[in-house]
């Protein structure tokens, strides 16, 4: 499964857009799993505080749940 390397602070960023969008962390699992994907809520966690890679299945899936561009989990990282 190809995944993003967590060099970037990305997973910070999710923990944002995630607030932005108004969803709390089991809100967003459980929407994640309703769209297939097999990831429990420490799994998500992990993906907040860069302790484990986002896969790209994932990422896509939150630039759905969010409504966001993709250019918006990248903004502000360098």
């Amino acid at each position: 499964m190809q995944k993003l390397r967590p060099d970037l602070d990305i997973g910070h960023r999710v923990g944002a857009l995630r607030r932005a969008a108004g969803l709390t962390q089991d809100q967003t699992v459980a929407k994640l799993q309703l769209m297939g994907l097999k990831i429990s809520k420490s799994t998500y966690a992990k993906i907040e505080t860069n302790r484990m890679n986002i896969k790209v299945s994932e990422l896509v899936a939150l630039k759905q749940i969010f409504a966001v561009d993709y250019s918006a989990f990248f903004s502000d990282l360098e």
